[in-house]
């Protein structure tokens, strides 16, 4: 039975390396899907002009834009999101009214849970011996953290093709941001009262839920008998920015749509194809000594 367990085990990453296609992007489902059936039009109305501020960004933020690619070189344009809603539109005020909502109803514990997840991202720059190396090698497998044996420590090499990747998203989601220049929804409604102010950049798209959903969907390529708990994860992460109040649905919608056409193009990719096969060994080399 072993034996035959092996054998599967090594015809499917052959099979996967030869074979994959692109996915599509699962039905958008819950309040995403309600609010998007609203009107996306501006009204007559001067918020429409209103942007991110960005003369009051870091020049941190800013270098974001300098990162080198590992894997993927195409333009940013080429990912194509489609436009969030007008600041004065339906959807708009049905979003804000939205956030007021889980506002009102947010317990203690569920702020102390989303104040945790805002702390699950991936800096690029770290390296080992920094203060913050283990918590980002964590974060690299946090959709995957119900998982004893998935972690950065028994798993080193995908540890280390994430890293290559989430800096590739890292690129490509600032791009976005910047192109599309959105405000926060606490800024353009000021009796909203979000947890974290400390967001002084772009909301949309969502970088939480961009990088949530880039995971989660690299990840059931390599434990597809998991798929259900890493997206479930996802989404709770891009949702605890809503519920603190610092970003729109639509901001974490079109995280999840831009993962869904990063992992594709990335899953196209020769150099990422050959790392993949052998993170996909790694992990199932792991599997048989549990």
């Amino acid at each position: 039975m072993k034996k035959l367990l092996i054998i599967l085990i090594l015809l499917s990453t052959q099979l996967f390396a030869q074979n994959f296609k692109a996915r599509k992007l699962d039905p958008v489902q819950g309040h995403y899907k309600k609010l998007a059936q609203l009107s996306m039009v501006a009204k007559p109305d001067t918020t429409d002009r209103q942007h991110f501020p960005i003369d009051g960004m870091s020049n941190n933020t800013l270098k974001r834009l300098k990162l080198k690619p590992t894997y993927l070189v195409f333009p940013a344009s080429e990912l194509t999101i489609k436009d969030f809603p007008a600041n004065s539109s339906a959807q708009t005020m049905a979003e804000l009214e939205y956030l007021h909502e889980l506002e009102n109803t947010r317990t203690t514990e569920q702020v102390e849970n989303c104040k945790v997840l805002a702390g699950v991202f991936y800096n690029v720059n770290t390296k080992p011996g920094d203060a913050d190396y283990e918590k980002m090698q964590r974060n690299l497998f946090h959709m995957g953290r119900q998982l004893p044996w998935f972690t950065a420590e028994k798993l080193p090499k995908t540890a280390e093709m994430m890293r290559k990747v989430w800096t590739d998203a890292t690129y490509y989601f600032w791009a976005l941001k910047f192109e599309y220049n959105r405000t926060r929804p606490y800024m353009l409604d000021k009796t909203l009262k979000p947890v974290d102010t400390g967001t002084n950049f772009q909301a949309y798209p969502s970088g939480h839920a961009s990088a949530s959903y880039m995971a989660a969907y690299i990840y059931q390529e390599l434990i597809p008998e998991h798929r259900d708990v890493l997206i479930k994860n996802a989404f709770e992460m891009g949702h605890s920015r809503e519920i603190i109040g610092v970003h729109f649905p639509s901001d974490s919608e079109a995280g999840r749509e831009f993962a869904r056409q990063f992992v594709n193009k990335l899953m196209q990719n020769e150099a990422f194809r050959a790392d993949f096969k052998v993170a996909l060994t790694e992990i199932n080399n792991l599997k048989q000594k549990q």
